[in-house]
């Protein structure tokens, strides 16, 4: 089940930031095979003294549009799963929202059932 954090700086329209969700989700649901409707996404504003990163690193050109995603999943934990969903989400960003790849940061942790709880304080298992 995945959980995804979306940081970017503040003073995208709301529109902006409801298509970043939509992509990610999208990423998530036809790409990891997370079930339908698993949408849990939490996407942060942040002032630039907030949202530290560096604009060159590893020969990057990154701009005040940058976006860190982060996916906490319990699915989608291969190789061929991982690279597709970083090319799916680069392609749709770039093609939907013109945003460069070279602003794309891009995180996947991978988790068991067990760490979750979805209510009650049960476990999911």
């Amino acid at each position: 089940m995945p959980f995804a954090r979306i940081d970017l700086l503040k003073g995208k329209t709301a529109e902006y930031r409801a298509a970043v969700a939509d992509i990610v989700y999208r990423g998530i649901i036809d790409v990891l095979k997370a079930p339908d409707g698993d949408r849990f996404i939490v996407i942060s504003e942040k002032s630039p003294d907030n949202l530290i990163y560096d604009p060159k690193f590893l020969g990057f050109d990154r701009s005040a549009d940058f976006l860190l995603i982060q996916v906490t999943s319990t699915v989608g934990n291969n190789k061929e799963s991982k690279l597709a969903f970083f090319r799916y989400i680069a392609d749709e960003l770039k093609s939907k929202l013109s945003i460069r790849p070279d602003d794309i940061m891009i995180n996947l942790v991978f988790v068991d059932r067990s760490d979750w709880s979805f209510g009650n304080g049960d476990p999911w298992v």
